[in-house]
């Protein structure tokens, strides 16, 4: 997922992906341990996504905050 396509959502939406985004973290992990897993560049794909997801949220939040 593009950060221009996070970009557009809001913090309940970015908190519910944050969230998938968790249990598809474990998924990847147990396939890679049981070695079901064939691209395993998927597992810092989706850190990688995780941490843009992550840093939006703290810039939404910090910004309601300053304008309230």
């Amino acid at each position: 997922m593009k950060i221009s396509e996070l970009k557009d959502k809001s913090v309940e939406e970015l908190t519910q992906l944050l969230d998938e985004k968790q249990l598809e973290t474990f998924r990847l992990r147990m396939a890679k341990a049981t070695g079901q897993l064939g691209n395993t560049h998927e597992i810092k794909a989706n850190r990688r996504t995780i941490a843009q997801i992550k840093t939006l949220i703290s810039e939404k939040q910090n910004t309601e905050n300053q304008g309230a």
